[in-house]
């Protein structure tokens, strides 16, 4: 097998036939409905066959081509269950594999930024990788020192395989569209190519991760592996074990759902506040559900954890593995206070308020004018989560909401192409949503409102706010137990 196709023609090429093939499906469907097939059969039939040519591209590519398939795969849970069941596993492939460089390309990339004598940096290296994704592959090692590391070696070509697959994907993007209901696919791909840059440069994610290493290295709930050796294609990290998110969603039980949804949540919302920059991957490949920690002096990339979930009691205290800090959003103040008053006054039903905040900000733009109380009715649904002590985010519920924006004939279809989304937002705005994808993907039981309660800035009142900074959810959780435990007594 060769390694990542780089030669533009080549690529180009496949990527080209997606188009065509879309629209050899569309004349079969056509058939199809003259044969007498009712016309919603007959687009789902094309949705599955569409979908599945198009993932099976996507993942032999890899390069731009996986990126956008692994963007788009924590949106499966918006659509049909009958469409996004019977390709749901190629999605879940998206997130974890990819086809694996040679050995000897392995080989010559790690000689020629680690030096000829590369070996000898560890103690035992295994050839063949444990993951394999958009840009790179991941190599499970010893490094000298007697650590357990993950070595991330980039594939040669990497850079112009992102940009050619990105440019070549959006000329057709409105023939994705349809895949994922409510969703406009061209921008995903314009800012995903934006970021090409930085997905490349290892310097900056080892930066990145180093910030986030040293601000949860004491966490109880987050565990972020420390970098050990970064060169140009070339990452050394810590290894941490685990359970990949994807293998939770189809196999978790509910304790361990709701605690990886709960975690990540929490580092969502807190990773800005904590070290002033957004993970901004947030595919279930990128995650972990890892063990409690056998003894408080053990490194965790250390630990020994289970191959699968049920292997730890429900009750145990699991901890998130977060892995891959390519793609960051540098956010110095934190998550910006106009999202938590927003959401804050939403809540409270002041739709005046809500429209000139969001006026203000670039959202609504001064050339249209739009009826406040249409806005808030169109923000409430969103929002939904917010206004429970806890939510549980479904596929059903996702479904609902990606049919509200995405039917040309609603209000909220209407209204939502009048909404304009600034650029400082953009990224904000991704993670958000595939956030929610990935606790919908779970069917987490999530207490949102404590995580935007003690991470997000303007979400609480004023006079409230100082007061819950200085409580962290550990804490909150232990005075849940407690009264939790006193109404257990006093029964």
């Amino acid at each position: 097998m060769s390694d990542l196709p780089r030669k533009a023609v080549t690529r180009t090429a496949k990527l080209a036939a997606l188009p065509l093939g879309f629209a050899g499906r569309a004349t079969w469907g056509l058939g199809k409905r003259i044969g007498g097939k009712s016309a919603e059969l007959v687009a789902r039939e094309v949705q599955q066959r569409t979908a599945d040519q198009l993932f099976k591209v996507l993942g032999e590519l890899k390069g731009g081509a996986m990126k956008l398939g692994q963007a788009l795969s924590v949106f499966e849970s918006a659509l049909p269950e009958e469409v996004a069941g019977p390709y749901r596993a190629a999605l879940t492939k998206l997130q974890e594999a990819a086809p694996p460089m040679p050995s000897a390309t392995v080989h010559a990339v790690l000689a020629e930024r680690l030096g000829e004598d590369w070996r000898e940096l560890f103690l035992t290296f295994e050839d063949t990788p444990s993951a394999a994704a958009s840009i790179g592959q991941v190599h499970r090692a010893v490094w000298h020192d007697g650590r357990d590391v993950a070595v991330k070696v980039q594939y040669p070509g990497a850079g112009e395989a992102l940009l050619s697959d990105l440019t070549q994907l959006s000329r057709f993007a409105r023939l994705l569209g349809p895949l994922i209901p409510g969703m406009d696919i061209k921008p995903l791909i314009t800012e995903l190519r934006d970021r090409v840059s930085e997905e490349l440069d290892y310097e900056q994610e080892a930066r990145s991760q180093r910030a986030h290493a040293e601000e949860f290295a004491d966490d109880p709930d987050v565990v972020v592996p420390g970098v050990v050796h970064q060169s140009a294609q070339v990452l050394v990290t810590e290894w941490i074990g685990g359970v990949p998110l994807a293998d939770v969603i189809a196999d978790g039980t509910d304790g361990q759902r709701d605690r990886a949804g709960q975690l990540l949540a929490r580092f969502l919302f807190s990773g800005p506040a904590r070290t002033g920059l957004l993970h901004a991957d947030p595919h279930p490949g990128n995650f972990r559900l890892l063990p409690p920690a056998a003894n408080a002096d053990l490194d965790p990339a250390q630990e020994a954890a289970p191959d699968e979930p049920g292997e730890v009691a429900d009750t145990a205290p699991w901890r998130l593995g977060v892995l891959d800090f390519g793609t960051v959003d540098r956010l110095p103040g934190g998550l910006p206070q106009t999202i938590g008053d927003a959401l804050r006054l939403t809540l409270q039903g002041d739709a005046d308020a809500v429209y000139e905040m969001l006026r203000a900000e670039g959202f609504v733009k001064d050339s249209i004018d739009l009826e406040p109380d249409a806005v808030l009715d169109y923000l409430l649904p969103i929002i939904e989560p917010a206004e429970v002590e806890e939510f549980a985010f479904s596929r059903s519920w996702l479904r609902r909401q990606a049919a509200r924006i995405a039917d040309p004939r609603s209000p909220a279809h209407q209204l939502g192409k009048q909404l304009n989304l600034p650029p400082s937002y953009l990224l904000i705005h991704r993670v958000t949503l595939s956030t929610i994808g990935v606790l919908c993907q779970l069917g987490a039981t999530v207490r949102l409102r404590d995580e935007l309660e003690s991470w997000l800035p303007g979400f609480l009142p004023p006079e409230d706010e100082a007061e819950a900074r200085d409580l962290l959810p550990e804490q909150q959780d232990a005075e849940a137990e407690q009264a939790a435990s006193t109404t257990v007594d006093a029964g």
